[in-house]
């Protein structure tokens, strides 16, 4: 990484880490993020990620984690944004299922519709950008988790209850 990406990144952190504690918390970095909706942002979802990048286990993201957080939203952004078709700062069940597919999944019609419902912290029909974010990433958990199952890869499982238990409850989704 350059050296002027490398201050630029040490700025962000600087101006995140309200109290200077050398790193961020889950409460200072839901403060920093914006999902464009003028709420805040998902605490869940900044649960997920602190989750992601915290190597060390410490419950905060120091600055060496953080580099990975940033290009990660970053990346997130753009994707939200592509998708974002006609720039209501929203994703709506169309372009959600527009993405979703792209990504390489099949599902019907009426799961998109329950991922909205899921999703939708709001009730307006649409998904924001840190909704979009936690979206993806209990899907892809929960894709994740299955194929640990499917052992002949033909999406089809066979679990007894207490394995289907432990799947949904050992998931860090």
């Amino acid at each position: 990484m350059a050296v002027q990406d490398q201050q630029f990144l040490w700025n962000v952190f600087s101006k995140v880490d309200k109290d200077r504690s050398g790193a961020i918390s889950a409460d200072e970095l839901q403060q920093a993020l914006s999902n464009g909706t003028w709420t805040p942002f998902n605490p869940e979802t900044v649960r997920l990620m602190i989750g992601m990048f915290d190597r060390d286990q410490s419950g905060n993201i120091n600055f060496q984690e953080f580099g990975a957080l940033w290009k990660y939203i970053t990346d997130w952004q753009n994707t939200f944004r592509s998708y974002d078709r006609d720039n209501s700062g929203s994703i709506d069940q169309r372009e959600l299922q527009t993405a979703i597919t792209s990504f390489g999944y099949r599902l019907s019609e009426r799961f998109f519709s329950i991922l909205i419902r899921k999703f939708d912290r709001q009730g307006k029909g649409t998904i924001a950008f840190d909704d979009f974010i936690q979206c993806c990433i209990t899907l892809q958990t929960l894709t994740n988790a299955f194929k640990a199952y499917d052992t002949n890869r033909n999406g089809w499982i066979e679990i007894s209850y207490e394995q289907f238990l432990h799947l949904v409850f050992s998931l860090k989704a």
